[in-house]
């Protein structure tokens, strides 16, 4: 059975893994006859956000490995631990905590830096020749540390992510919600999900489609 890696970045939009985005991927992992392995970097997320008010709770810390761990239903692993995992691809789901947590896209936009290990995994399975996939804003990820591969990604249409994506050096190609781009002979699979949206049967036809194309080529 396969093992394709999904990397969270804690629970809730605001601050963490987009709950919707996270759980589609497992679930599609699993109709697709592969085994889903929960990762997340054991740090502090930037900030705790009360998602019911959007405003920030001062004062307030939560570990992403912690958090991620909701949505893994507890059976996640740190990951420092991801060269010991014998994964066949990686996935990344979107939400905010991939452009504050595992990146700092929010605060810096094209001149973004990716958290290390996160950036030593992409590249490491990059290299390996094992897929890829990037859902809603992650793909930011994939282009500044695929930017110099000439990789193609997809956040949908949104001018001023596809200016920062192309300001890497990667390429950035639209796409509507209910599908997927392929990039560098099918290793760098993307889709908009709800950077496009709107709503969560939308968000789940580009997701299945790019676990779909990530597994066939693992």
């Amino acid at each position: 059975m396969k093992q394709i890696g999904v990397i969270l970045s804690g629970c809730g939009v605001m601050d963490g893994s987009e709950i919707h985005e996270a759980v589609l991927t497992l679930l599609a992992i699993d109709v697709a006859g592969a085994h889903a392995v929960c990762i997340a970097p054991d740090i502090n997320q930037h900030h705790v956000i009360n998602h019911a008010t959007g405003q920030e709770m001062k004062g307030e810390t939560r570990n992403v490995l912690v958090e991620s761990a909701r949505i893994a239903r507890g059976d996640v692993k740190n990951l420092k631990e991801i060269d010991s995992l014998e994964l066949d691809a990686l996935i990344l789901p979107g939400g905010f905590g991939a452009a504050k947590n595992l990146s700092d896209y929010a605060f810096k936009g094209a001149e973004l830096t990716v958290l290390p290990e996160v950036a030593e995994a992409v590249r490491s399975f990059y290299n390996a020749g094992k897929p890829l996939g990037f859902i809603c804003i992650a793909p930011v990820i994939a282009a500044r540390v695929l930017g110099q591969e000439q990789v193609e990604v997809t956040i949908g249409n949104d001018r001023d992510a596809a200016t920062n994506i192309e300001l890497t050096g990667a390429a950035h190609v639209k796409c509507p919600v209910y599908n997927i781009h392929a990039s560098n002979g099918g290793k760098v699979v993307s889709t908009p999900a709800y950077m496009l949206g709107p709503t969560i049967k939308d968000v789940a036809q580009g997701i299945e489609k790019l676990v779909n194309a990530v597994i066939a080529l693992a």
